[in-house]
């Protein structure tokens, strides 16, 4: 019998595919049993937003839209609510055409069909930029949002 030691030993090695690919398959299978929360009920706040002061455009025409549904352009009011009414207000208030802003600055308060109104107006119009009116939330001076 042979009991000398030769000297040569193997050395123990840790094979990590197999566990590469177990990691793998179980991460894959989280992603795609994985459901995402969906909002069943939306508390929105429109008229709050944190956005920096913008440059003044000379081309813009404001459009204020109170909490009963009227409508005021460059703060001349206006004596009905259709949108007709707005759109020739618009642009009688737009001589340049194209390059014109319309700042929709509405009420907290005011109907989502109002500010719509408003939009399909300006749509009538030609005018296509649009941008709203927000107040920071810190009770700052008050910013447009894009």
């Amino acid at each position: 019998m042979n009991f000398r030691s030769t000297g040569h030993r193997d050395e123990p090695e840790i094979n990590l595919i197999p566990f590469i690919d177990i990691l793998l398959v179980v991460l894959i299978f989280l992603v795609l049993t994985t459901t995402y929360s969906k909002f069943t009920e939306l508390q929105v706040n429109l008229p709050t937003a944190d956005a920096e002061a913008p440059k003044q455009n000379p081309k813009e025409i404001v459009v204020t839209v109170g909490a009963d549904g009227r409508y005021a352009v460059n703060r001349t009011v206006l004596e009905g609510t259709s949108v007709e009414l707005v759109a020739s207000a618009l642009q009688a208030s737009a001589p340049e055409g194209q390059d014109t802003v319309v700042v929709i600055s509405a009420d907290a308060a005011a109907t989502h069909q109002a500010v719509i109104n408003v939009m399909d107006a300006a749509r009538r119009a030609g005018l296509v930029q649009i941008t709203f009116a927000t107040q920071q939330s810190g009770n700052a001076a008050p910013a447009r949002k894009r």
